[in-house]
């Protein structure tokens, strides 16, 4: 009954434990001007080496910036992420 109870307890244990392997993150940008002028780059790829799903998750991400040049012009970048 004790090895039973143990055997259990390890293999709980071992399931629990992050799964550590490369993920892709794959990003589209878009570029909207002061102007309204909007630029769209191709999708482009990320592969992070043997990371965890939440950590992949958490560089994965949606982000803006905006940008303002030495005129007062603005530009805004949009990365839209996704975990593939």
């Amino acid at each position: 009954m004790k090895k039973i109870l143990l055997l259990t307890a390890c293999v709980g244990l071992i399931s629990l434990t992050s799964c550590k392997k490369d993920r892709v993150c794959e990003c589209t940008n878009t570029y909207t001007s002061s102007s309204g002028n909007v630029t769209t780059d191709p999708a482009s790829n990320i592969t992070y080496k043997n990371i965890s799903g939440g950590d992949a998750k958490s560089l994965c991400q949606k982000s803006t910036t905006t940008y303002v040049n030495q005129s007062g012009d603005t530009s805004i970048q949009v990365s839209d992420c996704k975990l593939k």
